[in-house]
């Protein structure tokens, strides 16, 4: 079972990573929930699964013209500076805080989608009547 909820969390995962979202925001939630993993070893194969669907996404986005590389270095340099100290201080908090952080992000992570959504459903009403 542990086996099928992983395959099932790779690919829910892939998709999310293939369209930009992230597919951490599902995967780990889903190893350390479902499948008992350690939130250490939840974000380490988080990072190992995360490669080779950030490359396969990054050459069909890049196919269809969507990347302009020379726009993400800034980004890129950014990302290797963070993800550097974000596994250094991952490697020094405890797994529970780690799972407290981690809860927290998500949190944050649904408040900004909700409050982002609402004012775009709002300014899509008000469009559609000054468009009347």
């Amino acid at each position: 079972m542990a086996e099928l909820l992983c395959i099932v969390g790779g690919l829910i995962s892939g998709v999310a990573a293939g369209m930009g979202m992230g597919g951490g925001t599902v995967l780990i939630p889903i190893l350390t929930l479902l499948v008992s993993i350690d939130q250490h070893a939840a974000q380490g194969i988080n990072m190992i699964s995360f490669l080779p669907a950030a490359l396969a996404a990054i050459f069909i986005h890049r196919k269809e013209g969507r990347i302009d590389f020379k726009d993400c270095i800034p980004i890129i340099i950014a990302g290797i500076i963070g993800a550097v100290g974000g596994s250094m201080l991952a490697m020094v908090v405890s797994s529970e805080w780690l799972k407290r952080i981690f809860g927290i992000f998500l949190l944050g992570l649904a408040i900004i989608q909700l409050i982002s959504g609402e004012k775009n459903r709002n300014k899509g009403s008000e469009v559609k009547k000054r468009g009347r």
